[in-house]
């Protein structure tokens, strides 16, 4: 058998669904080809070429890292938090400033913090207080240093911060809420919550849609026909007062994880039906491809056809809508958080921080109590991002 034979008869990208080779990867294909004459390409699972498209992208792939570092960040958040998020300070105090020069004007490797305090003059139009850098009480910052006591993971305990003052005086890069209370810190604690909250309702909502939308588009009938109709149903009402409605249910002096659970299970509960209904669409194709139907003359049950035959074949649309369900949810519990309907004290999270916002005096007077929107703003950018890359990753055309 010929060298050529051989190669004519290996699947290339483009016969799965992927790219066609550029010039350099068929000179490498070339290479490749082994004693027993087959291309190492012919070895690569559906994973790996789904990969090799993922990393072209730039987009992707800086959202896969945005992405990878909120969920480690948010994990091991106590350990990344600089200051007790729950310690009070000045209300409404200003973020301190960073300067890499220490007080006599050399140059440091480690940052100095000096506080934003009034220095005693006036605006001579607004008659306002001026304010300014106190250069006489720096604060130098540092990598591993002692904080306040937590316990990692759980049930470790440890006092060791990523970084902080390195002797301990308190410090606040992003300002502080009016409670005095470090809003940097804050953030990096309530991600913990804002995004458990979101992975838990993509779970539950990504299980139940995708399970109903396959049984209903394979089983077809009088099941699928009321199986819609309840979808529809489910559809058919507006979200936003419902959560507001069925919120309000759970009493003030409930305990705070009562009324997370709450939360979650309302938000799983209208948020399942879209997907549900786009998973639908994709088998009622797929139950018409000669391979199910090969299956269901052989006489396999439903229940091998569905997880072994159609779920791989949507799960490429599922992981996409996962990753793009995730901001949603981020979305919808600040939204709830800032009306106060989604988080309780002493729990934190951003929707939460956001209620100091609710005046227009209060914005204009602490700009900086806005900063969780930014926390809202990277974590939708990542997840779409990421989104953007396995949907073009994983689409074949």
């Amino acid at each position: 058998m010929s060298k050529d034979h051989i190669g004519s008869s290996i699947p290339l990208p483009s016969d799965v669904g992927g790219p066609a080779p550029t010039a350099a990867e068929d000179v490498h294909e070339t290479d490749a080809v082994g004693s027993s004459g087959r291309f190492a390409l012919g070895n690569e699972g559906y994973m790996t070429l789904v990969w090799r498209r993922f990393r072209r992208s730039v987009m992707g792939m800086i959202g896969l890292v945005l992405v990878g570092s909120l969920l480690f960040i948010s994990v091991f958040a106590d350990f990344f938090a600089p200051m007790d998020p729950k310690l009070p300070d000045i209300g409404f105090a200003p973020p301190d400033e960073i300067s890499f020069f220490a007080p006599d004007g050399g140059f440091s490797v480690f940052p100095y913090v000096y506080p934003i305090v009034e220095t005693g003059e006036f605006d001579p139009i607004t008659f306002q207080p001026l304010t300014g850098p106190d250069l006489t009480n720096p604060t130098q910052l540092g990598l591993f240093v002692k904080g306040f006591r937590y316990h990692a993971l759980w049930f470790i305990p440890s006092n060791i911060h990523f970084f902080g003052a390195v002797d301990g005086r308190p410090f606040h890069l992003l300002g502080t809420d009016k409670f005095g209370r470090d809003i940097l810190s804050r953030g990096i604690i309530g991600s913990r919550i804002s995004l458990m909250i979101a992975l838990i309702v993509v779970t539950l909502t990504t299980t139940v849609g995708t399970m109903v939308g396959i049984t209903s588009g394979y089983l077809g009938g009088r099941i699928d026909a009321w199986t819609q109709r309840f979808v529809e149903l489910v559809l058919a009402f507006p979200h936003l007062p419902l959560y507001l409605a069925l919120t309000t249910l759970i009493p003030v002096t409930a305990p705070s994880n009562v009324f997370l659970a709450f939360v979650i299970g309302v938000m799983a509960v209208l948020g399942w039906a879209q997907l549900s209904r786009e998973v639908r669409s994709k088998t009622l194709s797929l139950a018409r491809i000669e391979y199910v139907r090969a299956a269901i003359a052989v006489g396999s049950s439903d229940l091998r056809i569905i997880t072994r035959h159609i779920l791989p074949n949507v799960l490429s649309h599922v992981i996409v809508a996962v990753t793009l369900a995730v901001p949603s949810v981020v979305l919808l519990e600040s939204f709830l958080g800032f009306l106060g309907f989604a988080v309780k004290p002493p729990l934190i999270s951003w929707g939460l921080m956001l209620q100091d916002t609710g005046t227009f005096s209060v914005i204009g007077s602490y700009p900086w109590i806005l900063t969780p929107v930014v926390f809202v703003l990277i974590t939708v950018f990542a997840f779409n991002a990421l989104g953007d890359g396995l949907r073009d990753a994983i689409d074949p055309y």
